[in-house]
């Protein structure tokens, strides 16, 4: 029996996440034409992409769409010749491997990263599924890649080479490092490799500053309206509702309650824990409210803020739900406005939405936790960004990761003198 339900999810899922990517192509060859979305989307491999690297400002809806397919494909490739059960895990990977493929990544700047994991495996012993979820996360140092190729005066195959090189290096490491920084905030962060990630790039960039180089800041940021860009996350969240309900009908609103109770911190699979249905059903309400928020309050739909959607429409099958977020997320528009920052700078924006990393914090302990939680986020990641030159994409993983180990530290501290505290 529980052998045909994991058969029955790993068919709902690939159905899915397949269709997503053909709605991808399709959407940008409509928006933009075919010729100029794959010439814009080969234009986009060497390009400059560290934060923030808006694609669609620099290259269209068209070659922007067609880059987060090409990513997600790799991803899924990656997923099925491993020979590892699509999950919440691995849901939550490509949606933010696509997500992250708006503004940053590239196949060309995440495979060196993959080969460089696959390396670290096999020198280690472990078989590369072991290490899957590392490598696809890990790619949120694509822009290492792409600064070695393109921003640090190397040209032609020597460019190419010395970049592989840099990012196969990267991939090596982080295994390592990620194992050893989720002991830091105790699964109460879940983005886990942004912590790792931001960690490591914090030790590239002082050496790239050691040797001289400057990081020169990039902000590209689409502020145009498109009805395609405003409705691409509202669609894909009712798709994602619908579809839940149709593979456990009724009891898809059961499973939807029973994840609201759970704390969220990880390793929390939904899927596993609950229902594929009540899952999707749960990132699909994430993808909505996320949406909703931006428009409200007159935010930018574009490469970023898409990106951050889909990211937290992955996690709403990996520790996300709407009763452990909103406390974070109020923190944060609290901060902003004690600090006097507009909620629909590029900034704000993005930590409202990424902030939802944090979500377990008050999952476990409370509405108060989270809510101090989401007001320290805002003031850390406005500074981590330039701590790793803009190199890790996750940076609100890395300042996350970072404020979750603070709160975690202290809470644990508070518990070892007070045992009635929870």
């Amino acid at each position: 029996m529980k052998e045909n339900v994991i058969e029955n999810q790993n068919k709902t899922l690939l159905f899915l996440l397949v269709f997503i990517m053909f709605s991808f192509i399709v959407t940008g060859i409509a928006a933009d034409g075919a010729g100029r979305a794959f010439n814009g989307f080969l234009e986009l491999q060497f390009r400059p992409a560290r934060l923030i690297s808006d694609y669609i400002s620099e290259a269209g809806i068209g070659a922007s769409l067609m880059n987060a397919a090409a990513v997600g494909i790799t991803g899924l490739i990656l997923i099925l010749i491993a020979k590892v059960q699509l999950s919440g895990a691995t849901f939550a990977a490509i949606l933010t491997m696509m997500g992250f493929a708006l503004f940053g990544k590239t196949p060309v700047n995440i495979l060196p990263i993959i080969f460089g994991v696959y390396l670290a495996g096999k020198l280690a012993g472990k078989t590369f599924s072991e290490y899957l979820i590392i490598a696809l996360f890990g790619t949120a140092l694509g822009p290492l890649v792409s600064m070695v190729t393109v921003e640090m005066g190397l040209s032609g195959l020597s460019a190419v080479a010395v970049g592989t090189g840099a990012g196969i290096a990267t991939g090596f490491l982080l295994p390592a490092i990620a194992v050893s920084v989720l002991h830091f905030h105790q699964g109460y962060s879940l983005y886990n490799i942004g912590l790792t990630c931001g960690f490591f790039a914090l030790f590239a960039a002082s050496f790239f500053r050691a040797g001289g180089y400057e990081f020169a800041s990039l902000m590209q940021w689409h502020t145009s309206e498109s009805v395609i860009l405003m409705l691409m996350v509202p669609v894909l969240s009712l798709i994602l509702i619908g579809t839940g309900i149709f593979s456990a009908g009724k009891n898809s609103w059961r499973d939807l309650l029973a994840i609201q109770k759970h704390t969220g911190r990880l390793p929390s699979d939904f899927m596993d824990l609950e229902s594929v249905g009540g899952s999707l059903i749960n990132a699909g309400l994430i993808g909505l409210a996320g949406s909703a928020y931006i428009l409200v309050i007159g935010g930018d739909f574009n490469g970023p803020t898409i990106g951050g959607l889909l990211t937290i429409i992955g996690f709403g099958a990996f520790g996300t739900h709407l009763r452990n977020s909103w406390p974070v997320v109020v923190g944060v528009i609290a901060a902003s406005l004690v600090f006097g920052k507009s909620l629909t700078s590029p900034g704000v924006l993005l930590a409202v939405i990424f902030c939802t990393t944090l979500a377990p914090l008050a999952g476990a302990f409370g509405i108060i936790t989270g809510l101090v939680a989401g007001f320290i986020h805002l003031v850390l990641v406005h500074q981590t960004g330039s701590w790793q030159g803009g190199m890790n994409l996750y940076n609100n993983g890395f300042a996350g990761g970072l404020t979750a180990t603070l709160i975690v530290s202290v809470i644990a501290w508070y518990r070892s003198r007070n045992s009635d505290f929870k």
